[in-house]
This record gives C-alpha cells, sequence and structure tokens, in this order.
C-alpha cells in the first residue's frame, strides 16, 4: 500500500514508542506512513532525543508540538495522572510549574508550536473514574448504580473544582511568564481528558482560558476524550467543543468505541458519519495531532486519513 504524504498533519509517537529503543528508528517508522512531522509524547526520554535531534537539526523530521512532561519525568507527581498544576502544597506546584517551563524550552528549542498540558485534576483516594466506567460497560450510563456513583463523584468534583481551577490558571500565569521573559514562541494547550475527575471540562478550560486573556493558552481539544466524557455524562461534548473552535490550539484526532479510545476515525468503530461532527475542528485546529494506539496498523492510519481528508474536501467545496 502506497502512503500519501500528509503535510499538515502530525503523528504522536505514543503509537510506536514502546516498540522502539532508540528515537531515531522511532522516527523513521512514523515517517514511513508519510508524516513529516510528529507530535514528541511524554514518554520519549533524554536518551532517546539524543538520536532524534540529529533528525530536527538536519530538517529531516519537524516537531509540530511536545507533550508535558518533556522528556520523560518517571515520578508520578509529575505524570499524566496528577494534580500537577493544582497542586495545593507550593514546593510541588512551583516543581510543576518548573517542568511545564522545561517543556516549553525543548518545544522552543525545535520549532514547534504548541506544548499539550494536562493541567490537573480533583483527587479522590480511589479510582472512581475506573469504577464508573466498569459499571457504564456492564449496566450502562442509564442504570441506578451508575448514577448513584455519578452523582457522589460529581458533588465531590464541583465542591472542589473551583479552588484547583484557580491554582491551575496562577501556575499557567506564571509559566506563560517566565516562558514569555525566556523568549519561547509557543503556545499552551490545556487538553480535555480522559478521566471524569480531571480537569479540564469545556466550560473549565473556557474560565481558565478567558482569565488569561492576551497569554498564550487555549484549548487542546482532544477528540477521543472529549467523546468518552460526553458519553459518561459529564458535558455536552459536540455543541461545547464546537462552541470553542476559535480557542482551540491543536487537537488530537483518534475516535472513541464506547469508552475506548486511541482508534482510527471511521475505520475501527464502523460508523460513516457520527465523527463528522468534529471536522471543522480538525479543518480549522492550527496543530492536527494523530494520536493512535499500536494496534492501529498503517493501512488503517491511511484509510482514516483519506476519509478525514476527503470529508473535509467536500464540506470546503459545499461552503
Amino acid at each position: 500500500m502506497e502512503f500519501t504524504s500528509k503535510e499538515q498533519y502530525s503523528f504522536s509517537t505514543c503509537w510506536n514508542i514502546k516498540r522502539h529503543e532508540s528515537g531515531d528508528s522511532m522516527i523513521h517508522e512514523i515517517k514511513s506512513l508519510g508524516f513529516g512531522r510528529v507530535e514528541l509524547n511524554y514518554n520519549v526520554t533524554y536518551d532517546m532525543l539524543k538520536t532524534i535531534e540529529p533528525l530536527i537539526e538536519r530538517g529531516e523530521i519537524g516537531i509540530s508540538s511536545v507533550h508535558n512532561t518533556f522528556p520523560h519525568v518517571p515520578d508520578p507527581d509529575y505524570g499524566t495522572d496528577s494534580v500537577l498544576l493544582g497542586f495545593e502544597d507550593k514546593e510541588r506546584r512551583n516543581r510543576a510549574i518548573e517542568l511545564l517551563v522545561q517543556s516549553a524550552e525543548y518545544a522552543h528549542r525545535y520549532g514547534a508550536e504548541a506544548v499539550v498540558v494536562h493541567p490537573g485534576e480533583v483527587p479522590f483516594d480511589w479510582d472512581i473514574d475506573h469504577h464508573l466506567k466498569e459499571i457504564y460497560n456492564a449496566e450502562g450510563r442509564e442504570s441506578s448504580a451508575y448514577q448513584t456513583l455519578w452523582s457522589e463523584m460529581l458533588q465531590r468534583r464541583e465542591a472542589l473544582s473551583d479552588v484547583y481551577l484557580r491554582r491551575i490558571r496562577d501556575s499557567l500565569e506564571e509559566v506563560c511568564e517566565q516562558s514569555a521573559r525566556r523568549g519561547y514562541d509557543v503556545k499552551f494547550g490545556i487538553e480535555t481528558r480522559s478521566r471524569c475527575n480531571q480537569m479540564p471540562t469545556l466550560a473549565e478550560a473556557r474560565k481558565i482560558i478567558s482569565g488569561l486573556s492576551g497569554a498564550p493558552v487555549g484549548l487542546w481539544y482532544d477528540i477521543g476524550h472529549g467523546m468518552m466524557m460526553g458519553r459518561m455524562g459529564l458535558y455536552d461534548n459536540v455543541n461545547e467543543a464546537n462552541a470553542m473552535i476559535k480557542d482551540i490550539v491543536g487537537v488530537h484526532i483518534h475516535e472513541t468505541i464506547g469508552l475506548s479510545d486511541h482508534w482510527c476515525p471511521y475505520v475501527h468503530s464502523g460508523d460513516a458519519e457520527g465523527f463528522d461532527s468534529f471536522l471543522d475542528i480538525i479543518a480549522q485546529a492550527p496543530v492536527k495531532v494523530y494520536e493512535l494506539k499500536a494496534v492501529c496498523t498503517p493501512e488503517n492510519i491511511e484509510q482514516s486519513h483519506q476519509t478525514i481528508i476527503s470529508k473535509i474536501a467536500q464540506r470546503a467545496v459545499k461552503a
């Protein structure tokens, strides 16, 4: 199968990072799919960068974005599922700020346009999201078991969200100030998340962005995560996301089947129309990144991409 050039699109290293020990072989595999740009995800290590950086310097690959925290930080306090920018403890929050500024430094150095940011969460002392998803899959969203636990989750989330949201906003303000002083020309995209206690919802993202007016902060809209949270009942995903289209600095392209994410749009769901709700967002997003799981084959990826660009082209003609 011949793979077409995908000039306007980027591809996340999350797809193949576990198959490679060296960074250059990982990048070459992505290039073989027709991508000239990649997003370096949060599992990329310093050792991998030793062989990736020469490719960047020679112009053999472009970097669209890096995903905080970058390069990889093994401490779970600063991982992808953490309170992170919302820590009450000032020392830990300062460390989270420092790591995000570091991610911005790498993004600027590599000529990337954006840093993908997981801002934080309302913490629970147990994995309530996992249990909710188990009930959803076994009994459905309308079941009494789901509704009871969902109400418990929502009550705590709503009671504490303003506190964590304020800390996240203050942290991002400090990050932007430091980034500006250092001359980093990158934007920070706060990402829609995959767990119901994580932040931000789309309404929370709007609040953060409006509270940082003029700062290089916007929404990183993860389509699959948004679909998942819409199905679970956290927000009206399609309408709220499209209403924020002008605030979007980047998008993660993947589809959710039930509550399983990172599938190739249209191909794995077999739904020929459901993903159409996000095509205007993809078309207008400054940074467009496929974020797919390892089981997606090159043929799946090509088929999905061709469907997306064909549908976007058809919509442009009709407009």
